[in-house]
């Protein structure tokens, strides 16, 4: 269910505070703790967006959310996502908390979609085994076809975050790393803390979980019409897939109720270039690392 999209981009060039500079090839990001600023156009445009979505569509929703993602993944098979090459460079985590050279690493990526940072990872780090899952059967079975793939250095398997127990896949206190990217977005914010209850019960202690997922006033938040508004910051697509937009308040708060300490959780402004449109596009990420504390309290 790992769901960053094709919006997803790898050039971006400066923002701050929703002043927009000149779009420039360069990639370049900030990072910080301060929101984006809407335009006067943007702000008007989600004032007016005050009518939800029916209560009987939301149900509806809530119970296909899984069909409605593997009928994604039908659609799209593995062409959708591109693999997430930049993964270690942005969480140095994987490397640093190593240690000594070449110590075995155990991680799970929690909503693996089809494998874009899974196999990326297992190529680069050769002494990492990782259990991943996903919400979708199809994403899971994807994953085992790929030529990579390799139960010595991985195991997959499908698995609802909000209700089923990781417990009966892995074992407790056993995984050194999370990576939580670009998959809460989709769960109900209402569920969002049942996911990282069920993350910690693995967690070792003193260990962490890596976020990254949409933040508030995203480009892809301002791109929805009032119909397809579901809540505050919660918004559903044209295929029936979800998306939640963060605030590091939110966030902190969501991580803090489970029992975790917050290590930084911050925003990356960005902006893409659409060059076939010349335009540039305001992009907001929440870049973050929660650590499960060194003994339960």
């Amino acid at each position: 269910m790992n769901e960053s999209r094709s919006l997803e981009d790898n050039s971006p060039v400066a923002q701050l505070d929703g002043k927009n500079t000149t779009c420039d090839p360069v990639a370049f990001q900030l990072t910080g703790h301060k929101a984006r600023t809407l335009s006067p156009e943007e702000a008007e445009k989600l004032a007016k967006e005050q009518v939800l979505v029916s209560d009987f569509k939301q149900l509806k929703l809530e119970k296909d959310a899984q069909k409605n993602w593997d009928l994604f993944y039908k659609r799209n098979s593995t062409n959708f996502f591109k693999d997430r090459h930049w993964t270690t460079r942005e969480f140095e985590e994987l490397k640093a908390c190593r240690e000594y050279e070449h110590q075995k690493l155990t991680i799970l990526e929690a909503g693996c979609g089809v494998g874009n940072c899974l196999f990326p990872l297992l190529e680069e780090d050769s002494d990492i085994f990782a259990y991943a899952c996903d919400f979708s059967p199809r994403a899971v079975e994807y994953v085992k076809q790929n030529p990579l793939y390799d139960v010595r250095r991985c195991k997959v398997f499908q698995c609802d975050l909000t209700k089923d127990d990781l417990l009966e896949n892995m074992p407790p206190d056993s995984v050194d790393v999370v990576m939580l990217i670009f998959v809460l977005s989709a769960v109900h914010p209402e569920k969002m803390h049942l996911v990282l209850s069920n993350i910690y019960k693995v967690l070792k202690p003193g260990k962490s979980v890596l976020f990254r997922d949409y933040g508030l006033y995203d480009h892809a938040m301002l791109r929805f019409k009032s119909a397809n508004k579901l809540g505050e910051n919660f918004y559903v697509r044209q295929d029936g897939t979800r998306s939640y937009f963060f605030t590091d308040e939110f966030l902190a708060r969501l991580f803090l109720s489970v029992g975790y300490e917050e290590v930084i959780n911050e925003y990356v402004l960005r902006e893409t270039v659409n060059k076939k449109e010349g335009l540039c596009v305001p992009r907001v990420f929440l870049q973050s690392k929660f650590r499960k504390p060194q003994r339960d309290t």
